[in-house]
Protein backbone atom coordinates (compact mmCIF):
# COMPACT_ATOMS: atom_id res chain seq x y z
CA UNK A 1 0.00 0.00 0.00
CA UNK A 2 1.32 3.46 -0.94
CA UNK A 3 2.44 5.76 1.84
CA UNK A 4 0.02 8.61 2.48
CA UNK A 5 1.19 12.20 2.79
CA UNK A 6 -0.90 15.19 3.80
CA UNK A 7 0.32 18.52 2.51
CA UNK A 8 -1.20 21.43 4.46
CA UNK A 9 -1.14 24.82 2.74
CA UNK A 10 -2.22 28.34 3.63
CA UNK A 11 -5.40 30.20 2.65
CA UNK A 12 -3.95 33.58 3.59
CA UNK A 13 -3.38 36.10 0.81
CA UNK A 14 -3.56 39.74 1.94
CA UNK A 15 -1.03 41.11 4.41
CA UNK A 16 -2.33 44.59 3.62
CA UNK A 17 -3.88 46.40 0.65
CA UNK A 18 -0.55 46.46 -1.17
CA UNK A 19 1.31 43.34 -0.02
CA UNK A 20 0.00 39.93 -1.04
CA UNK A 21 1.25 36.54 0.05
CA UNK A 22 0.28 32.86 -0.03
CA UNK A 23 2.19 29.62 -0.51
CA UNK A 24 5.64 29.82 -2.11
CA UNK A 25 5.21 27.75 -5.26
CA UNK A 26 8.62 26.03 -5.23
CA UNK A 27 8.05 24.85 -1.66
CA UNK A 28 4.82 23.15 -2.70
CA UNK A 29 5.55 22.07 -6.26
CA UNK A 30 8.97 20.49 -5.76
CA UNK A 31 7.94 18.23 -2.84
CA UNK A 32 4.59 17.45 -4.49
CA UNK A 33 6.28 16.28 -7.69
CA UNK A 34 8.90 14.27 -5.78
CA UNK A 35 6.23 12.55 -3.68
CA UNK A 36 4.13 11.87 -6.77
CA UNK A 37 7.08 10.38 -8.64
CA UNK A 38 7.77 8.14 -5.65
CA UNK A 39 4.24 6.79 -5.86
CA UNK A 40 2.89 8.26 -2.65
CA UNK A 41 -0.80 9.00 -2.12
CA UNK A 42 -0.95 12.78 -1.67
CA UNK A 43 -3.79 14.76 -0.09
CA UNK A 44 -3.76 18.58 -0.08
CA UNK A 45 -5.70 20.48 2.56
CA UNK A 46 -5.98 23.98 4.02
CA UNK A 47 -7.85 25.48 6.98
CA UNK A 48 -10.74 26.77 4.86
CA UNK A 49 -10.47 24.42 1.90
CA UNK A 50 -10.77 25.69 -1.65
CA UNK A 51 -8.15 28.02 -3.12
CA UNK A 52 -4.68 28.19 -1.64
CA UNK A 53 -3.22 31.41 -3.09
CA UNK A 54 0.24 31.38 -4.62
CA UNK A 55 2.62 34.18 -3.67
CA UNK A 56 3.08 36.09 -6.92
CA UNK A 57 6.74 36.67 -6.07
CA UNK A 58 7.31 32.94 -6.52
CA UNK A 59 5.95 32.96 -10.08
CA UNK A 60 8.59 33.29 -12.77
CA UNK A 61 9.04 32.46 -16.45
CA UNK A 62 12.12 30.50 -15.38
CA UNK A 63 10.03 28.10 -13.27
CA UNK A 64 9.84 24.57 -14.72
CA UNK A 65 6.63 23.83 -16.62
CA UNK A 66 6.00 20.94 -14.25
CA UNK A 67 5.41 23.43 -11.45
CA UNK A 68 2.42 24.82 -13.36
CA UNK A 69 0.85 21.37 -13.33
CA UNK A 70 1.46 21.04 -9.59
CA UNK A 71 -0.03 24.50 -8.99
CA UNK A 72 -3.39 23.31 -10.33
CA UNK A 73 -3.81 21.23 -7.20
CA UNK A 74 -3.84 24.41 -5.09
CA UNK A 75 -7.05 25.62 -6.71
CA UNK A 76 -9.39 23.33 -4.79
CA UNK A 77 -7.88 21.98 -1.57
CA UNK A 78 -9.80 19.93 0.96
CA UNK A 79 -10.90 21.45 4.25
CA UNK A 80 -8.57 20.46 7.07
CA UNK A 81 -11.42 19.76 9.49
CA UNK A 82 -12.77 17.08 7.13
CA UNK A 83 -9.51 15.13 7.00
CA UNK A 84 -8.96 11.89 8.93
CA UNK A 85 -5.51 12.73 10.22
CA UNK A 86 -4.96 9.21 11.56
CA UNK A 87 -4.80 7.92 7.97
CA UNK A 88 -1.47 9.54 7.08
CA UNK A 89 2.15 8.49 7.36
CA UNK A 90 3.62 11.98 7.00
CA UNK A 91 2.71 15.66 7.17
CA UNK A 92 4.38 18.26 4.96
CA UNK A 93 3.88 22.02 5.39
CA UNK A 94 5.22 24.33 2.64
CA UNK A 95 6.04 27.92 3.43
CA UNK A 96 5.47 31.32 1.95
CA UNK A 97 4.52 34.07 4.38
CA UNK A 98 0.88 32.93 4.47
CA UNK A 99 1.35 30.25 7.19
CA UNK A 100 2.51 32.93 9.61
CA UNK A 101 -1.04 34.32 9.61
CA UNK A 102 -3.27 31.24 9.54
CA UNK A 103 -1.44 27.94 10.07
CA UNK A 104 0.36 29.37 13.09
CA UNK A 105 -2.99 29.76 14.85
CA UNK A 106 -4.98 26.81 13.52
CA UNK A 107 -6.16 24.51 16.32
CA UNK A 108 -7.11 21.66 13.98
CA UNK A 109 -3.58 21.65 12.58
CA UNK A 110 -2.28 21.73 16.16
CA UNK A 111 -4.22 18.55 16.95
CA UNK A 112 -3.02 16.91 13.76
CA UNK A 113 0.64 17.73 14.49
CA UNK A 114 0.32 16.45 18.05
CA UNK A 115 -1.16 13.16 16.84
CA UNK A 116 1.63 12.73 14.30
CA UNK A 117 4.31 13.55 16.85
CA UNK A 118 2.97 11.30 19.60
CA UNK A 119 2.58 8.40 17.16
CA UNK A 120 6.10 8.82 15.79
CA UNK A 121 4.94 9.74 12.30
CA UNK A 122 6.89 12.13 10.11
CA UNK A 123 6.38 15.88 10.40
CA UNK A 124 8.12 18.08 7.83
CA UNK A 125 7.99 21.81 7.19
CA UNK A 126 10.04 24.21 5.10
CA UNK A 127 10.76 27.96 5.25
CA UNK A 128 7.75 29.52 7.06
CA UNK A 129 6.04 26.13 7.23
CA UNK A 130 7.34 25.50 10.79
CA UNK A 131 4.91 28.22 11.90
CA UNK A 132 2.34 25.42 11.70
CA UNK A 133 4.22 23.52 14.43
CA UNK A 134 4.56 26.17 17.11
CA UNK A 135 1.35 25.39 19.03
CA UNK A 136 1.82 21.62 19.25
CA UNK A 137 2.73 20.05 22.58
CA UNK A 138 3.93 16.62 23.61
CA UNK A 139 2.22 14.39 26.16
CA UNK A 140 3.98 16.25 28.98
CA UNK A 141 2.62 19.61 27.86
CA UNK A 142 5.93 20.85 26.44
CA UNK A 143 6.47 22.13 22.92
CA UNK A 144 7.26 19.32 20.51
CA UNK A 145 10.15 21.53 19.36
CA UNK A 146 11.81 21.74 22.79
CA UNK A 147 15.46 20.71 22.49
CA UNK A 148 14.95 19.67 18.86
CA UNK A 149 17.38 20.75 16.15
CA UNK A 150 15.25 22.90 13.86
CA UNK A 151 15.58 25.57 11.21
CA UNK A 152 13.28 27.89 9.27
CA UNK A 153 13.35 31.14 7.32
CA UNK A 154 15.77 33.18 9.40
CA UNK A 155 15.55 36.69 10.82
CA UNK A 156 18.30 37.75 8.44
CA UNK A 157 16.49 36.33 5.42
CA UNK A 158 13.32 38.12 6.56
CA UNK A 159 15.29 41.34 6.78
CA UNK A 160 16.82 40.84 3.32
CA UNK A 161 13.40 40.40 1.66
CA UNK A 162 12.13 43.47 3.58
CA UNK A 163 9.20 41.61 5.18
CA UNK A 164 10.33 41.74 8.80
CA UNK A 165 8.06 44.62 9.79
CA UNK A 166 4.99 43.01 8.25
CA UNK A 167 5.21 39.73 10.15
CA UNK A 168 3.06 39.05 13.24
CA UNK A 169 6.22 37.57 14.80
CA UNK A 170 9.66 36.44 13.67
CA UNK A 171 9.70 32.69 13.21
CA UNK A 172 13.31 32.21 14.26
CA UNK A 173 12.65 34.11 17.50
CA UNK A 174 9.49 32.09 18.18
CA UNK A 175 11.27 28.76 17.71
CA UNK A 176 14.06 29.84 20.07
CA UNK A 177 11.42 31.01 22.56
CA UNK A 178 10.01 27.46 22.47
CA UNK A 179 13.47 26.18 23.48
CA UNK A 180 14.23 24.71 20.08
CA UNK A 181 17.90 24.37 19.18
CA UNK A 182 17.74 26.70 16.18
CA UNK A 183 20.41 26.16 13.54
CA UNK A 184 21.00 28.90 10.98
CA UNK A 185 23.03 28.71 7.78
CA UNK A 186 23.90 31.59 5.46
CA UNK A 187 20.92 33.17 3.67
CA UNK A 188 19.50 31.02 0.86
CA UNK A 189 21.61 27.99 1.83
CA UNK A 190 20.23 24.54 1.14
CA UNK A 191 19.79 23.45 4.74
CA UNK A 192 17.68 20.80 6.45
CA UNK A 193 17.59 19.61 10.05
CA UNK A 194 16.30 16.18 11.09
CA UNK A 195 15.54 15.71 14.78
CA UNK A 196 13.66 12.55 15.64
CA UNK A 197 10.54 12.52 13.47
CA UNK A 198 10.67 16.28 12.78
CA UNK A 199 12.23 17.59 9.55
CA UNK A 200 12.66 21.32 8.89
CA UNK A 201 14.12 23.22 5.93
CA UNK A 202 15.48 26.77 6.03
CA UNK A 203 14.12 28.32 2.82
CA UNK A 204 12.79 27.62 -0.67
CA UNK A 205 16.18 26.32 -1.79
CA UNK A 206 15.79 23.59 0.84
CA UNK A 207 12.45 22.28 -0.48
CA UNK A 208 13.91 19.38 -2.47
CA UNK A 209 16.22 18.21 0.31
CA UNK A 210 13.36 18.43 2.83
CA UNK A 211 11.16 16.26 0.60
CA UNK A 212 13.98 13.79 0.01
CA UNK A 213 14.48 13.57 3.77
CA UNK A 214 10.82 12.63 4.18
CA UNK A 215 11.24 9.87 1.61
CA UNK A 216 14.38 8.64 3.36
CA UNK A 217 12.63 8.36 6.72
CA UNK A 218 9.55 6.71 5.21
Amino acid sequence: MAKKILMVVTNYSDINSEIKTGVWLEEFAVPFLVFKATGYDITIASPKGGMSPIDESSLSCSNPIEWDEAAKYLKNTLKLSEIDYKAFDALFIPGGHGPMFDLANDLILKNFVEYMYNNNKIIAAVCHGPAGLIQAKDQNGCSILKHKHVTSFTNLEEQIVKMKEFMPFLLQDKLIELCADFIEYKPWSEHVEISGNIITGQNQNSALLTAESVISLL
